[in-house]
């Protein structure tokens, strides 16, 4: 069974070209579903049938675990029955008629303009505060993934020219455009606390570094980004994600088209892009409530 899993697991990586985060939710949850057969003696994977698949679901509805998450999981079960289906390694898919768990439709939580400045505002402006001013900004201004930040490098950049490149999921490569609070931000890293990082070190290909001059970790931006949402005083469980929300929302609420969005966010479908009307017509709707005098 393990290598039936590993031959999935390189045919995502080589042929689809997954990302390395998501490739490990695949191995993380296929693995969590081997586990599971494990238990209940199931050896080889065209043993497997529909009712094995439903008590593995039922089973992590019954620990807890929200319905977004029995998506995701479903998912890489599904794909991967799909691929030995296609090679003809099982006879039937036995997910072929399992339906996907409900999940709540939920807004993404963005930021307020005012919300924003007030985070910028929380950013030191000297030593690493301007490396971590440089990627909120770029955060905020680009709409980037965390993961599409860190793996930025000095090459990716044309600060002068105003733009970037960037790779996104997929390995697909797009131009995005960089404002100008964003260059401005940029530049002062770039000359002021960058050279500083990577002077002990050889040529450092990474855009964003930490003190030891090598490339910053999501984790560390996370880290970062909730140590200023405290010192801004602003008290939303959120993650540096929120950013990415929030471009794409002000750029709506302030009359960019959809397919514009859909391209600055690298989205393959259109339909991703449109939950983000979804927010601005909850922004209207609690508009009207508000001040219309028979909401």
């Amino acid at each position: 069974m393990r290598d039936q899993l590993e031959a999935f697991f390189s045919y995502l990586e080589l042929e689809r070209g997954l990302s390395a985060s998501t490739l490990e939710n695949y191995r993380r949850d296929l693995r969590f579903f081997q586990s599971f057969l494990d238990k209940h003696r199931i050896g080889s994977w065209p043993e497997v049938e529909s009712r094995h698949v439903r008590d593995f679901l039922r089973s992590l509805k019954e620990s807890g675990q929200n319905p977004s998450t029995l998506g995701r999981r479903l998912a890489a079960i599904r794909g991967f029955f799909r691929f030995l289906e296609a090679d003809r390694l099982i006879d039937k898919n036995p997910t072929a008629f399992i339906e996907t768990p409900t999940t709540w439709n939920r807004l993404p939580q963005t930021f307020r303009v005012e919300e924003i400045e007030r985070l910028l505002g929380a950013v030191e402006a000297k030593g690493l505060g301007l490396r971590d001013a440089a990627m909120l900004e770029l955060l905020y201004g680009t709409g980037l993934r965390v993961s599409e930040l860190v793996n930025l490098d000095m090459a990716s950049m044309h600060v002068d020219a105003g733009f970037l490149l960037c790779l996104g999921k997929g390995r697909k490569e797009r131009i995005v455009p960089i404002g100008k609070a964003a260059v401005s931000a940029l530049k002062r890293y770039l000359d002021q606390e960058r050279p500083e990082l990577v002077k002990r070190k050889a040529p450092a290909a990474a855009l964003f570094v930490n003190r030891g001059g090598t490339r910053l970790t999501r984790q560390r931006v996370f880290q970062l980004f909730r140590r200023y949402l405290a010192l801004a005083r602003i008290d939303k469980r959120v993650g540096p994600h929120a950013l990415r929300h929030t471009f794409a929302t002000h750029l709506l609420e302030h009359g960019a088209d959809l397919r514009t969005v859909q391209e600055l966010l690298g989205h393959a479908n259109i339909s991703t892009t449109q939950r983000y009307t979804h927010v601005d017509r909850a922004r209207l709707k609690a508009v009207h409530q508000q001040f219309h005098p028979r909401p």
